[in-house]
């Protein structure tokens, strides 16, 4: 029997789920979801993925705001979305006062939502607005979509995630 049978969206946060501020995003009042992503993680879901959240948030290791901080962000997430994230996964470490297996682009976070969901990377996806963020999912066969920039490692671009959407679902 195969022991990888779901389909997952591998998510970055800052810059794909909610607004890039150029710094750390960890009040409520600075959480800007962005257009189409609340729409698009439904259709998404629907369709019978599991949506699985890997964002790095070293400043919580940086002294700049707390776990308590980054989980009502991840609370509101959640309310906006009706509760159909099924898992966020963060790593709090800055390479400058840790070091960690977690922190992209370091594939820690991923293996362990794989394991988790019973994941098959070979059908699923990793959208992401820089190429850390995508470096770790090609890594592990998953499909890499980049938003926004130039990337080396995207697989696919797109400029909006309501395009993701629709090339996942094509």
């Amino acid at each position: 029997m195969d022991r990888y049978k779901n389909k997952a969206i591998f998510l970055d946060r800052d810059g794909v789920i909610n607004r890039e501020r150029g710094e750390y995003t960890f009040k409520i009042s600075d959480f800007e979801i962005l257009p189409g992503v609340v729409e698009g993680l439904k259709k998404l879901k629907r369709e019978g993925f599991k949506l699985l959240i890997i964002t790095n948030q070293a400043g919580i290791s940086r002294g700049l705001y707390s776990r308590k901080d980054m989980q009502e962000c991840h609370d509101y997430l959640h309310q906006q979305t009706d509760e159909i994230i099924d898992a966020i996964y963060y790593c709090p470490w800055h390479p400058s006062v840790s070091k960690s297996l977690s922190r992209k682009p370091a594939s820690l976070m991923f293996e362990r939502a794989i394991n988790k969901f019973n994941i098959d990377p070979e059908i699923s996806f990793m959208i992401g607005d820089k190429d850390r963020d995508l470096l770790p999912a090609r890594e592990l066969n998953i499909t890499t979509i980049g938003t926004g920039n130039k990337f080396e490692y995207a697989d696919h671009v797109v400029k909006t995630f309501n395009e993701f959407v629709k090339y996942v679902l094509s």
